[in-house]
């Protein structure tokens, strides 16, 4: 018995409980790898509001990032923070594979991938959370990238610009700043963090080169990346200071970051 593509991801997508999510994502991702599934392109897309519903919602700029990382309540929170962008991350690419039809197989198949590479992170991230005697909810959320989601909906070069070339590629820049941070604590779970840091950075390389590949593919309108980012101005697609050597990784030229480092100046 074949699964439909789109119907089947939507329900995975919407899901609320996390377990149930993943396990339903599981068998389907094992279906579309053994050639199990069939498309619907005709199948049309919903949208819905708060992922994240059964989350405590902040308003980002009320989130307040710990300074030092000694007490276990500090790494825990910012362990915290960086699970819930993980997880973001695993909805974001369900929805690309979801919401976006007619398109080389290739195209699901690499975000199907990222979903997969995401949710690991998201596990590795929140047993930590749990060594800590904490888990993922206790602290209370953003719903920046959702909003992202959102206004980029109906478009996939918008989405691919915005999300996976811009926001994906801002967590490449904020790496090796936790991991400095990281170098301050005495806690003794910190070289345990490192280590995910590590493959975590290693697999977001992976994911913004894809991101890259297609808003490439998409860019009929012949956008430069900063006009992506005037366009989209009320996200902030770089960190304050470029993960140059990782954005060369993942498909940026040297003058780009250039001018997105003079862009967010």
């Amino acid at each position: 018995m074949h699964q439909e593509f789109f119907f089947n991801l939507e329900k995975i997508l919407y899901e609320q409980n996390i377990e149930e999510k993943f396990n339903q994502f599981s068998d389907f991702y094992d279906n579309f790898k053994s050639k199990k599934i069939v498309f619907n392109h005709n199948q049309n897309s919903i949208f819905k509001e708060n992922i994240n519903s059964n989350l405590k919602l902040t308003h980002p700029t009320k989130i307040r990032r710990p300074k030092f990382l000694n007490s276990t309540h500090s790494l825990a929170k910012m362990i915290h923070s960086i699970a819930h962008i993980e997880f973001s991350a695993i909805n974001l690419a369900l929805d690309a594979s979801y919401r976006f039809k007619n398109l080389p197989e290739q195209f699901y198949k690499d975000w199907l991938e990222v979903a997969e590479e995401e949710i690991k992170h998201f596990n590795l991230l929140n047993s930590t959370l749990k060594e800590l005697g904490f888990k993922y909810g206790d602290f209370s959320i953003h719903d920046n990238l959702e909003a992202a989601l959102k206004a980029t909906q109906n478009s996939l070069n918008f989405r691919m610009g915005v999300v996976h070339r811009g926001l994906e590629a801002k967590g490449l820049d904020a790496n090796p700043f936790v991991v400095a941070k990281l170098e301050s604590s005495n806690h003794p779970i910190k070289n345990l963090l490192k280590e995910i840091l590590t493959i975590i950075l290693n697999d977001e390389i992976k994911h913004v080169k894809k991101g890259d590949y297609w808003w490439k593919f998409s860019n009929k309108e012949q956008y430069n990346f900063l006009d992506i980012c005037n366009l989209f101005h009320q996200f902030s697609l770089a960190g304050k200071k470029l993960n140059i050597n990782a954005r060369l990784k993942a498909g940026f030229s040297n003058k780009e970051c250039i001018d997105i480092a003079k862009f967010y100046t």
